[in-house]
């Protein structure tokens, strides 16, 4: 290897390092945003390691709030333009939150002819603030207990027996529980019951676990 070469290959091992060791999110894609080379800052921010992100569409990993910028930048790419791209993207971090910020993308080459890389580094802005929980729904005394005793196996004449009420009587309050959640049979309503809260989970026999609205 003759001297030149030798101090390529030493000042391309320095960068390297240096790269890694950027405390900010970097990566270099190609000019379609695949991901070539990513530091461990970016590879966290996508709960991976640098190597699972090659290969990886960069606003596939943090997504765009305007299709408008893309297609912008995208057109200047093929037109060779050399500015600075910036893209407001939003992503899921690893623990679930909901972080956004911008992308910002600089064309890179060694000269004006060469189709560009892109140097990308993603800018933390902050997280959204979680959407609060919905209400538990609301039902009825005799709902929630109608609830209960088809949850727990019973048949509409024996929910009848236990509530006091004619099989009709049963069947009308099964009818309005399935028109308000949009239920197509029981099994569905008494699903829907658990995910609203209306039955408390990991109780047995079932019962109804939220405040009843008055009848």
């Amino acid at each position: 290897m003759d001297l030149g070469r030798a101090d390529a290959v030493v000042w391309r091992n320095r960068a390297l390092m240096v790269f890694d060791r950027v405390s900010v999110p970097v990566a270099v894609c190609d000019v379609y945003g695949l991901v070539v080379l990513a530091n461990p800052a970016m590879a966290a921010e996508c709960g991976t390691t640098p190597g699972r992100l090659r290969g990886r569409d960069v606003l596939g990993l943090f997504r765009p709030q305007e299709a408008g910028q893309v297609e912008r930048i995208a057109e200047a790419l093929r037109l060779r333009h050399r500015s600075r791209y910036q893209v407001s993207v939003r992503w899921r971090a690893p623990g679930g939150a909901e972080r956004f910020g911008e992308l910002t993308a600089d064309p890179v080459s060694d000269t004006v002819d060469e189709t560009p890389a892109l140097l990308v580094m993603l800018r933390v802005r902050g997280e959204c603030a979680p959407p609060a929980p919905e209400p538990a729904a609301r039902v009825t005394p005799v709902e929630g207990r109608v609830l209960a005793l088809l949850a727990g196996g019973a048949s509409t004449a024996t929910a009848a027996r236990e509530l006091g009420l004619s099989r009709d009587g049963v069947t009308y309050h099964l009818r309005r529980l399935s028109a308000r959640w949009n239920a197509a049979n029981r099994t569905e309503l008494v699903a829907r019951a658990y995910a609203l809260g209306v039955l408390a989970p990991g109780v047995w026999p079932p019962e109804a676990g939220v405040r009843e609205a008055p009848e």
